[in-house]
């Protein structure tokens, strides 16, 4: 029930529950269905064993939907509420800046709320307005409500709480120390999670990643030792419970993490967005047809493996390169944002009008920082409006910037247009503010930098390259077993059934995975192992949304089809 609600969810968890059991009966004979269909193809006898298995792993697939049906909405709601604590220092700098303004709590909280999104705004808002004005102004409600989640918010807004009692001169003082307090927060919180996920990380690289791999090269060598590994068994091994391990160990690492800086917002109405999928859809489809040809070229069963890999990888990034673009411009603006709001402060500081501080602004940062505050001059010149309007008007220099951290700087560059001198020292502090900001994030990735960056380079380049070398020698020892024993069924030199095997013979009996199979069953795991390992890395570095997890993986699925026909090219002409 919390979980609906916090997800804004209009279902009820009646409904939830019965959805669940519901869908475990057709989930159930669909999948006995297509394991059955799946043996068939890969040539394995529906004997009693093989349907009695098949029905088995039905009946846990039905019942691991109806448990992932029911937990799915306490899932999301983790997952938001992670991605919404990463906002904390930005909504608990807002107000402590109003604060410095002298402005009353309400008027603070109720800034931060209107100049930030997503759920710790929202709530912050809903406190602000059932709670009377007076010395909290919500504020404790609103701690008291997200303490279980993160402590640091409330010890920062009780501090904040008591700066509003504190004498003037010392009142700046005390709201440092309480934005100073979420920032610890964050800071320590991330790296206990890095030094905690680190174990099970390594865990899941080593039995989800390196085992695996490993176990295709001892194929041959389990066939010259008599074990007959059969072809069904490793379809559904490598293609679908190993898949499904890494998606619940993945699920499980992410669900972990305690704060996550959520990447920029991309409204769907962005002018720079396409309509539609048209153009996804239009890569996916040339890359297919290009992957076939390319893929059946470099050998017999590569078509439908580059097909997948290439389509899928082409559509994703042509899809998603747009909302990337925008985003790079977004981190472009963020990053120069504190220099031209110190240039600012200073001159407004001095006695210079905010007006004509713009340009200094501009003349002192680079890139595209530089080019907002003069598109923003240009617009407060040209169509007499004020500061705020010039960046967050129709025709503002803002207005197509979904940027939380660049709109609430301009709300308070344009506070401090009408305070004067007074808020020049305010906008100073702002500037330091959104620099300790940016170092906490910074350093909060560099605690997860070496799993994400082992993962991601794992999933887009090492585990597809290990892969096509492992298929191609796996391949040639089989062929070069297969030639022995035709010859020495030609020559007479065939052992007898009661002569026993020598070390490098091959016992009767013991069958050899068709090459064809073995390449496009590690093809398949490769290209699920890219995307399930990229949403992984992605997840803990920046917080999942939809165009970032869609690009990287889209690059992923593209790298790893190109490595793993790489190396079996490599390996092939080595060995």
């Amino acid at each position: 029930m919390r979980a609906l609600a916090f997800l804004n969810a209009s279902l009820h968890p009646e409904t939830i529950i019965a959805a669940g059991y519901l869908l475990a009966v057709p989930v159930a004979i669909s999948s006995f269905l297509l394991l059955s269909a799946g043996m068939v193809l890969v040539g394995t006898t529906l004997s009693l064993r093989t349907v009695v298995i098949a029905l088995l792993l039905a009946g846990a697939i039905g019942g691991g939907v109806t448990h992932l049906t029911h937990t799915l909405p306490i899932a999301l709601a983790t997952l938001r509420r992670t991605r919404a604590l990463g906002a904390a220092p930005g909504l608990v700098g807002r107000i402590g800046l109003r604060l410095q303004l002298d402005d009353p709590p309400e008027r603070a909280s109720a800034f931060a709320a209107r100049t930030g999104t997503g759920p710790l705004a929202e709530s912050l808002q809903a406190h602000v307005n059932r709670t009377s004005p007076g010395p909290t102004a919500g504020l404790m409600s609103f701690a008291t409500e997200w303490e279980p989640w993160f402590r640091p918010l409330e010890r920062s807004l009780t501090l904040l709480r008591a700066a509003v009692d504190t004498p003037p001169a010392d009142r700046t003082d005390a709201i440092e120390s309480g934005i100073d307090a979420v920032l610890s927060g964050i800071r320590s919180t991330t790296a206990g999670f890095a030094g905690t996920v680190r174990g099970p990380a390594s865990g899941l690289y080593a039995f989800g990643v390196l085992l695996p791999l490993a176990l295709v090269g001892v194929l041959p060598a389990a066939r010259a030792g008599g074990v007959s590994i059969p072809t069904g068994a490793f379809v559904l091994f490598y293609d679908f419970l190993l898949p499904i391990g890494l998606c619940v160990a993945s699920g499980w690492i992410l669900l972990q993490r305690p704060v996550a800086f959520a990447p920029t917002q991309i409204p769907r109405s962005h002018p720079a967005l396409p309509t539609g999928g048209v153009r996804g859809i239009g890569a996916a489809s040339i890359g297919a047809v290009v992957g076939w040809g390319v893929g059946s070229t470099i050998v017999p069963w590569g078509g439908p493996i580059a097909a997948c890999g290439i389509g899928v990888g082409a559509g994703l990034t042509v899809q998603y390169h747009p909302a990337a673009a925008v985003r790079k411009r977004v981190a472009d603006i963020e990053s120069g944002l504190a220099d031209a709001t110190a240039v600012i402060g200073r001159r407004v500081g001095a006695g210079e009008a905010v007006e004509t501080s713009l340009t200094a602004a501009a003349d002192a940062t680079i890139g595209e920082t530089s080019a907002i505050f003069n598109t923003a001059a240009g617009v407060q010149r040209r169509l007499r409006v004020d500061i705020q309007q010039a960046f967050l008007g129709p025709y503002g220099a803002l207005s197509d910037v979904p940027s939380d951290r660049a709109r609430a700087t301009a709300v308070l560059i344009g506070v401090a247009a009408r305070e004067g001198r007074p808020a020049g020292k305010t906008l100073q502090t702002l500037a330091d503010h959104l620099r300790t900001v940016q170092q906490t994030e910074s350093a909060a990735r560099r605690e997860l930098a070496s799993i994400t960056g082992t993962l991601s380079h794992t999933a887009a380049l090492f585990g597809p390259l290990v892969g096509g070398a492992t298929v191609s020698m796996a391949t040639k020892m089989a062929e070069t077993s297969g030639s022995a024993d035709s010859m020495g069924a030609t020559t007479g030199l065939a052992l007898s059934p009661s002569q026993p095997p020598t070390v490098g013979s091959t016992v009767s009996g013991a069958t050899a995975i068709p090459p064809e199979i073995l390449g496009i069953a590690v093809g398949i795991y490769i290209l699920l192992l890219a995307a399930i390992l990229t949403i992984l890395a992605t997840g803990l570095e920046r917080g999942l949304e939809r165009s970032l997890v869609g690009y990287r993986v889209g690059l992923a699925v593209l790298s790893g089809t190109v490595a793993y026909f790489t190396a079996y090219i490599g390996a092939t002409a080595v060995f």
